[in-house]
């Protein structure tokens, strides 16, 4: 998504608070180490704006321990639940809560041995937000994604459609697949997972609704995934912070734990990606920023990440590679995990 000037910067939109229903739906996820898919809450959707850029979430499926779940698009979700599917790439969804096998050694252990029990569900009881920024169809509906919703400082376009790899890759679809193996990392700690969109297949959902997704799950952690549409020349990823927003009641409450929440991505993500910080903008991964509605709308901790720069010919072959995708993921989740174990 590109940034506020210099580079194309896409409308967000900001997010309407409602009901959140509970649903359970499967996604496709990458080739390669298949994923599960993500399971949202979902809400009603609307569209977005094409534009490079996101900001702000959706209705969401919560999925207790669960892979990203995401919400409809222009409709109301139901409270169902979807039957294990295997994903277009290969992945296959899972609907139960993560359990953690045991497997017994062939011999009994030495008797001078001391083995030390660790907890393998460290994140049971927290409940994160994972937000695949944009959505497939959204090119195709511009009246929806275009039309105003609040951001927290006026109004803005409800969605945009993202940017394009110099791959080929659409950014709603990186996003979507990159979300999947967040989703599954989160879900193998013990977390609750809600995503704010079902599938890569549908229109928004606005900025705004995205944003009261998260509120309404009351998340310990919000984290939004996006790709940036920057200058070919410029490498590298940033983590958006929120800054303060004085229109929103209680938003100035989230804005110190959300710079640790995206400092603590940033490291994680820096380490366990090898992608660098942005070359040009931000500073040292870092962009602080009160323009985006799905920030600015958050009661809850919460950041969005540019994971790297699709306009530029080394990051995008990186981003293309399955195998990177994944490490990539799991290297935010144990960001997130990182920033809630600190909060205990």
């Amino acid at each position: 998504m590109p940034p506020p000037s210099g580079r194309v910067s896409a409308p967000l939109a900001v997010v309407v608070a409602g009901a959140l229903a509970i649903v359970t739906a499967g996604c496709g996820a990458d080739a390669v180490d298949p994923v599960e898919s993500p399971r949202t809450a979902a809400a009603s959707a609307t569209g977005t704006t094409p534009t490079s850029a996101t900001t702000g979430t959706t209705p969401a499926s919560v999925a207790t321990g669960a892979t990203p779940t995401s919400a409809t698009t222009g409709t109301t979700a139901a409270s169902s639940t979807h039957r294990p599917r295997a994903g277009r790439d290969g992945a296959t969804a899972a609907t139960t809560a993560a359990t953690t096998t045991a497997t017994s050694p062939a011999t009994d252990p030495p008797a001078a041995t001391t083995t030390t029990t660790t907890d393998a569900t460290p994140l049971r009881g927290a409940t994160v937000v994972v937000d695949p920024g944009h959505n497939g169809a959204n090119a195709r509906h511009p009246g929806r994604i275009n039309r105003l919703v609040p951001s927290g400082t006026g109004r803005k376009a409800c969605n945009t459609t993202g940017t394009q790899s110099v791959t080929g890759m659409t950014e709603s679809r990186f996003n979507w697949l990159l979300a999947g193996h967040v989703v599954r990392a989160l879900r193998a700690k013990g977390a609750t997972v809600v995503t704010t969109r079902r599938s890569d297949r549908g229109v928004g959902p606005c900025v705004n609704r995205r944003a009261a997704i998260a509120n309404a799950a009351k998340a310990d952690a919000s984290v939004s995934i996006h790709a940036d549409g920057g200058p070919s020349t410029g490498r590298g990823f940033h983590v958006i912070l929120p800054g303060p927003v004085a229109q929103v009641r209680g938003h100035d409450r989230i804005v110190a734990p959300s710079r640790r929440l995206g400092v603590a991505v940033r490291d994680a993500y820096r380490r366990g990606s090898g992608m660098p910080h942005a070359t040009y903008l931000g500073r040292a991964g870092l962009d602080t920023r009160t323009d985006l509605g799905g920030l600015n709308l958050l009661r809850v901790p919460g950041v969005m990440i540019e994971t790297g720069n699709m306009r530029n010919a080394t990051d995008a072959r990186r981003m293309a590679d399955p195998r990177w995708r994944r490490r990539a993921g799991r290297a935010i989740a144990r960001g997130v995990e990182r920033f809630l174990l600190a909060q205990r």
